[in-house]
Parts: structure tokens; sequence; C-alpha cells
């Protein structure tokens, strides 16, 4: 198999492929001398003057207009952030406010914790599940630090930032700058997830007890899964990672997850291809599903995820400058997990259910009405994801009760 398959990041994060030209990781900044483990960390540039404050937006009317006056954020990237446009960000923030709904904890289960600038005071250092000594390549198995290692180290780092970076003027804009990301490490350092550490994984993120591991003090409401289960076929969903994931909707959190960048049906990958999980395809600025998407019926929603040579915006402590512009399903899918954040902050008692039906029936429909001018089977879920849509829909059902 593949090492490089079961982390659904993509050849724009890296300017050298190796024996896979379509994934391959973002690559480890380098070590200091006498350093064996973590790569070295490089701080964003400072800026000149104190950060502006988290969310400066204005209080919303009584009624929510039909065309709400937009809130850009400062940050430099934001201007080149397509992503946020294609979705209606802009408008959704507009119609949110300044304080309107509650912090929400969003889990990305990945390739551990970087402590993103654009995350501070907002990150948690969760666990890590990798259980195999040889593929956890930090002296150990499974412990409390979910801290990434190696050359996958810094894709949960775009992840998150993606769902939760700061407007603070600085670097990019993420999809809800309230959220709270706790960090789970599930990928060891060869790229690969075993179910059964995934598994895990999930119930600990939900805030389930697992045997053996200390409960999770920050339970999460939202569960981002860039990534699938290796060591199994892809002829349909694992049943220990199933289990797993019916446990977490009864606890009353929402899994999403990307398709994976085979260009294949997603119904035989694990979690993509699972009950009861938000999965999420990638489309180009045009609307359209690259050829590296996967698709199918089991596949909910579309997001951005860019093409090579136009990824997705985003800050990187790994990249030139402190960003990159990676694509893949992997990114398509925290914009998802974000929106969805943003709904729960507004209603908290909704179910795992109600949030994907209302992103579903909000959905943007894709030009032409379908994903893949050339082929209809290759189907791509209700449309395009809607942020603005979402939370006007949200915000009215909650002012007629």
């Amino acid at each position: 198999m593949n090492l490089l398959r079961s982390l659904l990041l993509t050849g724009a994060l890296a300017g050298v492929a190796a024996a896979a030209p379509r994934i391959v990781p973002i690559p480890a900044l380098p070590l200091p001398s006498g350093q064996a483990t973590l790569p070295e960390l490089q701080p964003l540039p400072t800026p000149a003057q104190p950060a502006p404050p988290l969310l400066p937006l204005t209080n919303p009317p009584a009624t929510p207009p039909v065309a709400p006056t937009l809130y850009r954020p400062a940050d430099p990237l934001f201007a080149r952030q397509w992503n946020l446009e294609a979705i209606r960000a802009p408008g959704a923030w507009a119609l949110l406010g300044r304080g309107h709904g509650a912090p929400v904890t969003v889990a990305v289960l990945d390739t551990g914790f970087v402590p993103s600038p654009e995350l501070t005071g907002r990150v948690v250092n969760g666990y890590d599940f990798v259980s195999d000594p040889a593929r956890a390549g930090d002296g150990g198995g499974r412990d409390p630090d979910a801290g990434g290692v190696g050359q996958f180290a810094y894709h949960a780092e775009v992840v998150a930032n993606l769902i939760a970076a700061a407007h603070d003027g600085r670097g990019m804009a993420g999809i809800n700058p309230q959220a709270r990301v706790v960090q789970v490490r599930v990928a060891g350092v060869d790229g690969l997830i075993d179910p059964q550490d995934l598994a895990d994984a999930l119930r600990w993120a939900a805030g389930l007890p697992v045997p053996g591991v200390p409960a999770n003090p920050s339970p999460a409401r939202v569960l981002n899964l860039s990534l699938f289960a290796d060591f199994i076929p892809l002829t349909g969903c694992d049943a220990r990672v199933q289990a797993a994931l019916d446990a977490v909707a009864a606890r009353g959190a929402l899994v999403v997850a990307g398709a994976a960048n085979d260009g294949a049906d997603a119904r035989g990958y694990t979690p993509a291809g699972c009950r009861g999980v938000l999965t999420v395809t990638s489309v180009t600025v045009a609307g359209q599903r690259p050829a590296y998407a996967n698709w199918g019926a089991s596949v909910a929603l579309a997001a951005p995820g860019g093409e090579p040579g136009h990824g997705v915006v985003a800050s990187s402590l790994s990249g030139p400058g402190g960003e990159r512009d990676p694509d893949g399903t992997s990114f398509a899918a925290p914009q998802v997990a974000g929106v969805a954040s943003l709904l729960f902050g507004l209603k908290p008692g909704l179910t795992p259910a109600q949030v994907q039906g209302v992103l579903a029936r909000t959905a943007t429909p894709f030009p032409g009405g379908r994903c893949d001018p050339l082929d209809p089977r290759k189907t791509c879920g209700a449309g395009l994801l809607d942020a603005e849509a979402a939370v006007r829909s949200s915000l009215t059902t909650a002012r007629s009760h």
C-alpha cells in the first residue's frame, strides 16, 4: 500500500513529489543541531501594531437583511482566500455579528498538535492514539502528548487553521474564529492510520471513555477527519470504526470527513463510506469536481478544495513566508466543519442529523446542475457549501421559536 494514501494531502503542499505524484507530505522544517524529533518551528513575522479584537463585527439587526453588509477580516491572506467567497463566509459573519453564539469545540483527528499562532489560546494538545511505537516516531506508543512528528506534522495545523484561524490582522482568516480546537493524533510518521486507533480516538474526542486513556477534558461537538483508515480493504466501512461513529453520534457530536483523493467512489473508504458521517468532496474555483476528488452516493456535500496550481490558501508554520496553498478533500472538509461549528454555536440543541440537514438544504446547486459535467455517475452530494444560507436558516428558525 502506498505509504502516503491515508492522508488526503495533495501535491500543492510541497514542491517535490516522490513516489506518489498526487499525494505528498508537507516537508518538515530544518532540524537544529542535535535535535532528532520535532521539526523546528519558526514563528510567523510579528506585526508592528497590536492585533485588533477577535471578531470586530457589528450587532445584527432584529431581522436579518436580505443582503447584509459584508464583514471582511483585515488578515492579509484573506484577499486570496477565494474559498471563503465561494462559500459566502463574509455574509455568514455579517449575519452573526459580535458575540453571537457560543464557542464550540472542534476536534481535529489527524497528524497531531502544532502550536499555530493562528490558534493561540484556543488549541489543546489532546492525546496521541498511535499505538505502534515503531510508527509513532516519538519514542513510545500512546501517550498524552499529541505533538506532530515528522514529514506529515503540519497537515493537522493547516486543517485546524482553516476551521478556526483568528481574525487578528495577521495570516489568514478562519471560518469560525471563536472555535476551540483539540488536536488528536491518529497518524504515524508514515502517514498511515490504524482503524482501532481511529475508533478509540473518535470515542475520546467526543468525551466517551476509552480503556487505559484519561478522560478528555475538552470533548468536541464537531470532529474533523481529513483522512482514511489503512490496513483494511477499501470495500466498505470498518466495523470497529462504525461502532465508534454510532456512539459519537449518540453523544450528539457531528463527524465530518474528507472523501479522499483517489478519483474513486468514496463508499469503500473508512470513514467516508460510513453511516452517519458528513462526507465532503472537493470542487475547483469553477465549482466542478477535480479529477482527484472522490465522489458517489456517500458524499453529502462539496466545498472548495482547489486543484494543482490553484489550491486553498492557508497559514502554516511549514510554508515559505508562513503560508501554503494546498489542494485536496483534506481542505474541503474543514470548511464544512467550521460552518457546522457556527450552527452549533447558534443552536446548541441541534442534533448532528439536523446540522447535516441544514447544510444540505441550503447548499448552492452546482453549475449546470452537477459537479462533473462529463460523467453524471460521479456525484458530489447536495451542492456547494453555503455558509451564509446555512446561518440565515438557523437564525430564522431560532427566532421563530
